[in-house]
């Protein structure tokens, strides 16, 4: 599993301009099988995903978000191996 950090390198406002497209992506990718969930920072400095998959294919992946494209984010991925889940959540273990 990979965690995705995203970090804004513009203002919010520039953020809000491409967040639909950005939305978009985001829902293929959970349609695709990729994307497990997604979400905001709090306070507002960026976001978060966690995917599935190989990491060299979750980079690939996030280099297509507008976020990406538009040079309005910084990307970090962290490698985890889940070992204890809550109960129902059996599919984020490796």
């Amino acid at each position: 599993m990979i965690v995705v950090i995203l970090n804004y390198v513009v203002p919010v406002e520039s953020i809000d301009a491409h967040r639909p497209a950005h939305l978009t992506w985001l829902h293929e990718g959970v349609a695709a099988g990729m994307l497990l969930c997604a979400g905001r920072q709090v306070p507002l400095t960026g976001g978060m995903f966690l995917c599935k998959g190989e990491r060299a294919d979750v980079e690939a992946w996030a280099a297509t978000d507008p976020f990406a494209v538009h040079g309005l984010a910084e990307y970090r991925f962290i490698e985890v191996a889940p070992s204890v889940v809550a109960p129902g959540l059996d599919l984020l273990k490796g």
